[in-house]
Protein backbone atom coordinates (compact mmCIF):
# COMPACT_ATOMS: atom_id res chain seq x y z
CA UNK A 1 0.00 0.00 0.00
CA UNK A 2 1.08 3.31 -0.44
CA UNK A 3 1.83 6.25 2.52
CA UNK A 4 -0.22 9.11 1.02
CA UNK A 5 0.24 10.79 4.58
CA UNK A 6 3.89 11.13 6.40
CA UNK A 7 4.30 13.24 9.28
CA UNK A 8 7.87 13.53 10.60
CA UNK A 9 8.99 15.38 13.45
CA UNK A 10 6.32 17.48 14.06
CA UNK A 11 6.90 19.63 17.07
CA UNK A 12 5.01 23.25 17.66
CA UNK A 13 4.73 25.07 20.96
CA UNK A 14 2.72 28.07 22.33
CA UNK A 15 3.32 30.27 24.76
CA UNK A 16 1.16 28.48 27.47
CA UNK A 17 3.75 26.15 27.53
CA UNK A 18 1.19 23.20 25.26
CA UNK A 19 2.12 22.07 21.94
CA UNK A 20 2.87 18.92 20.52
CA UNK A 21 6.21 16.77 20.78
CA UNK A 22 7.96 15.00 17.85
CA UNK A 23 4.60 13.48 15.97
CA UNK A 24 5.56 10.66 13.55
CA UNK A 25 3.19 8.58 11.91
CA UNK A 26 2.46 7.08 8.35
CA UNK A 27 -1.18 6.77 6.94
CA UNK A 28 -1.96 4.12 3.82
CA UNK A 29 -3.83 3.75 1.11
CA UNK A 30 -7.78 2.67 2.59
CA UNK A 31 -7.06 3.15 5.66
CA UNK A 32 -9.54 4.64 8.26
CA UNK A 33 -7.20 6.01 10.53
CA UNK A 34 -8.42 7.56 14.00
CA UNK A 35 -6.19 10.06 16.07
CA UNK A 36 -7.58 9.77 19.35
CA UNK A 37 -6.77 11.95 22.25
CA UNK A 38 -8.64 13.60 25.02
CA UNK A 39 -9.32 17.47 24.73
CA UNK A 40 -6.49 19.62 24.74
CA UNK A 41 -3.70 16.76 23.67
CA UNK A 42 -3.22 18.80 20.24
CA UNK A 43 -5.01 16.78 17.52
CA UNK A 44 -5.97 20.06 15.67
CA UNK A 45 -2.91 21.12 15.86
CA UNK A 46 -1.72 18.55 14.07
CA UNK A 47 -4.13 18.61 11.42
CA UNK A 48 -4.21 22.00 11.26
CA UNK A 49 -0.14 21.79 9.73
CA UNK A 50 -1.76 18.68 7.97
CA UNK A 51 -3.51 20.95 6.18
CA UNK A 52 -1.48 24.07 5.53
CA UNK A 53 -3.30 26.12 8.11
CA UNK A 54 -0.20 26.33 10.65
CA UNK A 55 3.43 26.20 11.01
CA UNK A 56 5.24 23.77 12.82
CA UNK A 57 8.21 24.98 14.64
CA UNK A 58 10.03 21.55 13.36
CA UNK A 59 9.30 18.77 11.19
CA UNK A 60 7.46 17.80 7.96
CA UNK A 61 4.24 16.73 6.08
CA UNK A 62 3.96 15.15 3.07
CA UNK A 63 0.68 14.53 1.18
CA UNK A 64 0.95 12.06 -1.74
CA UNK A 65 4.87 12.48 -1.46
CA UNK A 66 4.46 16.71 -1.69
CA UNK A 67 5.34 18.46 1.22
CA UNK A 68 2.50 20.74 2.51
CA UNK A 69 5.03 24.12 3.05
CA UNK A 70 6.87 23.94 -0.30
CA UNK A 71 4.45 22.79 -2.49
CA UNK A 72 1.03 23.34 -0.91
CA UNK A 73 -1.33 23.05 -4.22
CA UNK A 74 0.00 19.55 -5.65
CA UNK A 75 -0.27 18.20 -1.85
CA UNK A 76 -3.65 19.62 -1.30
CA UNK A 77 -5.04 18.42 -4.82
CA UNK A 78 -6.57 15.15 -3.63
CA UNK A 79 -7.32 16.05 -0.03
CA UNK A 80 -10.62 17.06 1.44
CA UNK A 81 -10.86 18.80 4.99
CA UNK A 82 -13.17 19.47 7.71
CA UNK A 83 -11.56 21.17 10.55
CA UNK A 84 -13.54 22.49 13.87
CA UNK A 85 -16.79 23.33 12.89
CA UNK A 86 -18.83 22.58 9.68
CA UNK A 87 -19.36 25.89 8.03
CA UNK A 88 -22.07 27.16 5.79
CA UNK A 89 -24.26 30.15 4.82
CA UNK A 90 -27.43 30.21 7.00
CA UNK A 91 -29.49 31.63 4.91
CA UNK A 92 -29.13 29.60 1.69
CA UNK A 93 -30.44 26.36 1.46
CA UNK A 94 -28.14 23.00 1.75
CA UNK A 95 -27.62 22.46 -2.16
CA UNK A 96 -26.92 26.46 -2.76
CA UNK A 97 -24.07 26.04 -0.05
CA UNK A 98 -22.79 22.69 -2.25
CA UNK A 99 -23.39 24.42 -5.50
CA UNK A 100 -21.13 27.49 -3.95
CA UNK A 101 -18.45 24.91 -2.78
CA UNK A 102 -18.53 22.97 -6.43
CA UNK A 103 -17.67 26.15 -8.64
CA UNK A 104 -14.62 25.96 -7.06
CA UNK A 105 -13.69 22.70 -8.87
CA UNK A 106 -14.55 22.86 -13.10
CA UNK A 107 -14.79 19.22 -12.92
CA UNK A 108 -17.23 18.91 -10.85
CA UNK A 109 -21.01 19.06 -11.94
CA UNK A 110 -24.61 18.99 -10.90
CA UNK A 111 -25.03 15.54 -11.28
CA UNK A 112 -22.36 15.04 -8.24
CA UNK A 113 -24.02 17.53 -6.60
CA UNK A 114 -26.81 15.13 -6.62
CA UNK A 115 -24.86 12.15 -5.74
CA UNK A 116 -22.87 13.47 -2.88
CA UNK A 117 -26.88 14.73 -1.19
CA UNK A 118 -27.78 11.29 -1.77
CA UNK A 119 -24.57 9.80 0.02
CA UNK A 120 -24.97 11.92 2.88
CA UNK A 121 -28.62 11.38 3.02
CA UNK A 122 -29.67 15.43 2.50
CA UNK A 123 -31.48 14.91 -0.75
CA UNK A 124 -34.97 15.32 0.89
CA UNK A 125 -33.51 18.47 2.66
CA UNK A 126 -31.70 20.09 -0.20
CA UNK A 127 -33.79 22.82 -0.47
CA UNK A 128 -34.44 24.05 2.94
CA UNK A 129 -32.32 26.92 4.99
CA UNK A 130 -29.41 25.84 6.56
CA UNK A 131 -30.10 27.94 9.40
CA UNK A 132 -32.94 25.10 9.88
CA UNK A 133 -30.72 22.74 9.64
CA UNK A 134 -29.97 20.55 13.31
CA UNK A 135 -26.10 20.49 13.72
CA UNK A 136 -26.10 16.37 12.81
CA UNK A 137 -27.57 17.72 9.24
CA UNK A 138 -25.48 20.85 9.41
CA UNK A 139 -22.26 18.23 9.78
CA UNK A 140 -23.53 16.47 6.90
CA UNK A 141 -23.54 18.92 4.83
CA UNK A 142 -19.95 20.07 5.83
CA UNK A 143 -19.33 16.14 4.63
CA UNK A 144 -20.66 16.86 1.68
CA UNK A 145 -18.65 20.00 0.82
CA UNK A 146 -15.34 18.29 1.46
CA UNK A 147 -15.86 14.73 -0.88
CA UNK A 148 -17.77 17.01 -3.80
CA UNK A 149 -14.55 17.40 -5.49
CA UNK A 150 -13.80 13.59 -5.41
CA UNK A 151 -10.68 13.51 -2.93
CA UNK A 152 -8.62 10.71 -1.92
CA UNK A 153 -7.89 11.72 1.21
CA UNK A 154 -10.52 13.31 3.66
CA UNK A 155 -9.10 14.76 6.94
CA UNK A 156 -11.57 15.38 9.66
CA UNK A 157 -11.39 17.13 13.07
CA UNK A 158 -14.19 15.80 15.29
CA UNK A 159 -16.68 14.98 13.24
CA UNK A 160 -19.11 13.53 16.18
CA UNK A 161 -18.22 16.26 18.44
CA UNK A 162 -21.51 17.65 20.04
CA UNK A 163 -24.19 14.72 18.16
CA UNK A 164 -26.48 13.21 19.52
CA UNK A 165 -26.18 9.28 19.11
CA UNK A 166 -28.43 9.02 16.50
CA UNK A 167 -26.04 12.00 14.98
CA UNK A 168 -23.13 10.23 15.43
CA UNK A 169 -23.99 6.59 14.25
CA UNK A 170 -25.33 8.11 10.64
CA UNK A 171 -21.87 10.45 10.35
CA UNK A 172 -19.85 7.06 11.58
CA UNK A 173 -21.80 5.02 8.51
CA UNK A 174 -21.32 7.50 6.25
CA UNK A 175 -17.90 7.55 6.79
CA UNK A 176 -17.50 3.84 6.49
CA UNK A 177 -19.95 4.07 3.14
CA UNK A 178 -17.64 6.63 1.75
CA UNK A 179 -14.51 4.48 2.17
CA UNK A 180 -16.50 1.64 0.61
CA UNK A 181 -17.74 3.17 -2.20
CA UNK A 182 -15.57 6.28 -2.96
CA UNK A 183 -12.39 4.43 -1.67
CA UNK A 184 -11.39 7.64 0.07
CA UNK A 185 -8.76 7.37 2.84
CA UNK A 186 -9.94 8.97 6.40
CA UNK A 187 -7.80 10.44 8.73
CA UNK A 188 -10.39 11.38 12.08
CA UNK A 189 -9.25 12.61 14.83
CA UNK A 190 -11.89 12.39 18.27
CA UNK A 191 -12.09 11.79 21.75
CA UNK A 192 -14.77 9.06 21.80
CA UNK A 193 -12.27 6.09 21.53
CA UNK A 194 -15.76 4.00 20.97
CA UNK A 195 -16.46 5.86 17.65
CA UNK A 196 -12.79 5.64 16.92
CA UNK A 197 -13.33 1.34 18.07
CA UNK A 198 -16.17 0.85 15.48
CA UNK A 199 -14.95 2.72 12.47
CA UNK A 200 -11.04 2.72 12.30
CA UNK A 201 -8.78 0.19 11.53
CA UNK A 202 -5.73 1.92 12.48
CA UNK A 203 -5.38 3.66 16.08
CA UNK A 204 -2.86 6.57 17.26
CA UNK A 205 -3.30 7.84 20.74
CA UNK A 206 -2.12 11.22 21.45
CA UNK A 207 -1.52 12.35 25.05
CA UNK A 208 -0.03 15.79 26.54
CA UNK A 209 1.17 16.48 22.87
CA UNK A 210 3.23 12.99 22.46
CA UNK A 211 2.23 10.34 20.32
CA UNK A 212 2.36 7.53 23.19
CA UNK A 213 1.10 4.55 21.16
CA UNK A 214 0.12 3.78 17.04
CA UNK A 215 -0.67 1.04 14.95
CA UNK A 216 -3.32 -1.50 13.31
CA UNK A 217 -6.37 -1.69 16.25
CA UNK A 218 -6.26 -5.64 15.96
CA UNK A 219 -2.50 -5.66 16.35
CA UNK A 220 -2.35 -3.10 19.54
CA UNK A 221 -5.55 -5.06 21.27
CA UNK A 222 -3.99 -8.46 20.22
CA UNK A 223 -5.91 -10.16 22.96
CA UNK A 224 -4.15 -8.48 25.98
CA UNK A 225 -6.77 -5.42 26.09
CA UNK A 226 -10.50 -6.20 25.80
CA UNK A 227 -11.26 -2.52 24.52
CA UNK A 228 -9.42 0.60 23.02
CA UNK A 229 -10.68 2.00 25.83
CA UNK A 230 -8.73 -0.25 28.31
CA UNK A 231 -5.56 0.26 25.68
CA UNK A 232 -5.68 4.11 26.63
CA UNK A 233 -5.92 3.68 30.21
CA UNK A 234 -2.88 0.97 30.40
CA UNK A 235 -0.59 3.40 27.91
CA UNK A 236 -1.38 6.60 29.90
CA UNK A 237 -0.87 4.86 33.14
CA UNK A 238 2.65 4.16 31.79
CA UNK A 239 3.32 7.00 30.53
CA UNK A 240 2.43 8.94 34.10
CA UNK A 241 4.89 6.69 35.62
CA UNK A 242 7.49 7.35 33.18
CA UNK A 243 7.52 10.79 33.57
CA UNK A 244 7.13 10.38 37.71
CA UNK A 245 10.36 9.04 37.00
CA UNK A 246 12.13 11.01 34.52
Amino acid sequence: MDQIVQLEGLTKMFRNGRGIHDISLNVQTGDIYGFFGPNGAGKTTVMKIMAGLSRADKGKVRLFGHDVVTHYEQAMASVGVLIETAEAYHYMSGRRNLELAARMYPHVDSNRVDEVLELVGLRSYQHEKVGHYSLGMKQRLGLASAIVARPELLILDEPTNGLDIEGMVQIREIIMQLAREEKITFFISSHLIHEMELMCNRIAILYGGKLITEGYKSELLQGRFSSLEELFLHEVSQERKAAAHA
